[in-house]
């Protein structure tokens, strides 16, 4: 099952780049043996239209265009806490009941268009705060080696 994210928003090169590429990078190498590929991530353009409500549709029909089929999973303040167990599990289920592929959503500064949230199979939070692309990305990065170190028994992983 590809993993991929859709993220408006373009990160400079630096530090915050690197923390992403080195765990997305850990992430494709102990994922493989589990049957998840890719973890690729694709930036988007922020949109310069006038509006908040027009900046956000604009860059929903580009993530919707940048997605691949399956499962999409939206990142919002407003979505569901999950643990990171609960996470490794819900993405272990998709993989094995033979979804293609997962893509994650981090909208922009205005966030992501209501309609997309709406359409999204998973909203989660990790925070009701507001947290800037450049971090969530590297959350989500985190989270998704977390996740292949936990559906592999990896002691990465230190739950209870």
């Amino acid at each position: 099952m590809r993993m991929f994210i859709a993220a408006v928003g373009r990160m400079k090169n630096g530090p915050e780049r690197e923390l992403v590429a080195r765990y997305l990078d850990r992430a494709a190498g102990s994922g493989k043996p589990l049957a998840l590929t890719g973890f690729d991530v694709t930036e988007l353009s922020e949109s310069r239209a006038g509006s908040a409500a027009s900046r956000k549709a604009e860059e929903a029909r580009a993530i919707r265009a940048a997605l691949p089929d399956g499962i999409v999973v939206a990142l919002d303040e407003r979505g569901k806490a999950l643990t990171s167990e609960a996470l490794a599990s819900q993405i272990g289920r998709w993989r094995d009941d033979g979804r293609p592929a997962v893509g994650f959503v981090i909208g922009g500064a205005d966030g992501i268009d209501p309609d997309l949230v709406k359409s999204a199979d998973l909203v989660v939070s990790f925070s009701p705060m507001v947290w800037p692309h450049q971090l969530v990305r590297i959350m989500l990065a985190e989270q998704l080696y977390r996740t292949t170190t936990i559906l592999s028994g990896h002691p990465y992983h230190r739950g209870d």
